[in-house]
């Protein structure tokens, strides 16, 4: 059976409406710059979206591979991150111009029509570069799964985290003998820890910084704690909203009393938080990827998963993925290099850990080398307790679920909206996205609807 077609206005749409100019008014950089002329056998074009400290590890682990494996030249290519990458990569996939390697978020990849935009991975290609199912926490393998046919290699998952400075906490008596943040059940017991450490916090700090007015961290926080409390989106089959709007308001109401309580400080928006944590703040929440920031900067700090305030360990995480973008004669040196290439950074992530991400790979998290690192080998725990969107087209990292359902939280955290009406514009706003067909699914537009 042939590929539908996926005109541009499908490919545009199904990636939250960019430009084409957002999309390919960008450079592609790397190391693999002279992989065209080079003398080797093979060439593998790898495209990924890591910059800063992320493309530094990756770059290293690149280099290594080359020095292993000479015969294959790898042309590697960052792109820019977000969006505009995804566009691209479907852009190219539907025109046959995809590389044999990429980079997805775990999240994003069942909308990224896997049969028609993606190739499904050889498991005994893998398998014989080392790779095997076992050796990957069970959930994460399963959602890199689509129709029973693998998609996605994970690399890692990337976590929310709260940050603790330890010098704050021990001045608070918050400390356990382990040197490590006591342990927090309740919201209660939260709360509690947060008022015993503004009192330990000099003046003009705030308490805690959880980017209250930001979209997507917002969604990620809302994401961790409805988990926490056993809450669900849609039925087995995605075709029933089962999403409870009494757990969302107990979690909307949750996220609103860091503010009103006079925790976390209206004025100390987006990357104010992180910057009070750096001058004395007790608390941050943030990404694992702030590891190597505070670590540079010397704190005296420890992260730990989001408080399981609800009962149930649960933090948000997603993924980063290697995916092989569709390429109609995929096969041969090329395809067998594109595995090697991923199953040999999957099992050498020591370097990608350094910028605080989980490796996806678990023979990698017993080793004494993971284990000395810190804070990671303290948030560890967080892959065994993954609070993930649901797998739907319309969810995964930057997109049309976090774009629609995102500013509905925001607006209950930061106050001009209450708690119970925002829980009902959620499910209304899931409801809507669950009628709406996936605009890359291979349909037409007249098929598949209005574009989301």
């Amino acid at each position: 059976m042939g590929r539908p077609g996926l005109n541009r206005r499908q490919l545009l749409g199904g990636l939250g409406g960019l430009s084409v100019a957002s999309s390919f008014g960008f450079a592609a950089l790397g190391t693999g710059a002279d992989a065209l002329a080079s003398d080797a056998n093979t060439r593998v074009r790898y495209w990924n979206l890591f910059s800063g400290g992320d493309g530094a590890n990756m770059i290293a682990m690149l280099d290594a591979f080359r020095r292993a494996n000479p015969d294959i030249a790898v042309k590697d290519s960052t792109l820019q991150w977000g969006n505009p990458f995804y566009t691209k990569l479907a852009m190219a996939a539907a025109g046959n111009r995809a590389p044999e390697l990429g980079v997805m978020h775990l999240g994003r990849v069942t909308g990224f029509a896997p049969g028609r935009l993606l190739d499904p991975w050889d498991a005994d290609l893998l398998a014989g570069y080392g790779v095997r199912e076992r050796d990957f926490n069970p959930d994460l393998w399963k959602r890199a799964v689509v129709d029973g046919r693998l998609y996605a290699l994970p690399l890692d998952i990337h976590v929310q985290l709260c940050f603790y400075r330890k010098d704050v906490l021990k001045k608070a008596g918050l400390l356990g003998a382990d040197g490590r943040i006591v342990p927090v059940t309740s919201t209660d017991e939260w709360f509690g820890v947060l008022k015993e450490a503004r009192k330990a916090t000099r003046k003009g700090l705030q308490t805690i910084g959880f980017w209250h007015n930001d979209q997507n961290f917002q969604w990620w926080f809302f994401v961790a704690f409805y988990t926490q409390l056993g809450g669900t989106w849609f039925d087995a089959a995605n075709t029933e909203v089962t999403f409870d709007t009494g757990k969302a308001v107990q979690v909307l109401e949750f996220l609103r009393r860091h503010v009103t309580d006079g925790y976390a400080d209206p004025g100390f928006g987006g990357g104010a938080g992180a910057e009070q944590f750096l001058n004395g703040s007790p608390f941050v929440w943030e990404g694992n990827w702030s590891v190597p920031v505070f670590s540079g900067a010397k704190l005296d700090y420890g992260a730990t998963p989001l408080p399981p305030v609800f009962g149930r360990p649960a933090t948000h995480a997603e993924s980063h993925a290697f995916v092989l973008p569709h390429q109609s004669g995929r096969g041969g040196a090329p395809n067998e290099a594109a595995h090697r290439l991923a199953a040999y950074v999957v099992r050498h992530a020591r370097q990608w850990a350094a910028g605080g991400h989980i490796p996806a790979y678990t023979p990698t998290l017993s080793t004494p080398a993971y284990r000395k690192l810190n804070p990671q080998s303290e948030y560890v725990s967080a892959m065994d307790h993954q609070a993930n969107e649901p797998k739907v087209w319309f969810a995964g990292s930057t997109g049309i679920l976090a774009q629609r359902v995102g500013p509905i939280v925001v607006s209950s955290t930061t106050g001009s909206a209450a708690p119970e009406t925002a829980a009902r514009r959620m499910r209304s706003a899931l409801t809507a996205l669950l009628a709406t067909r996936n605009p890359m699914d291979g349909r037409t537009a007249a098929e598949g609807g209005a574009a989301a």
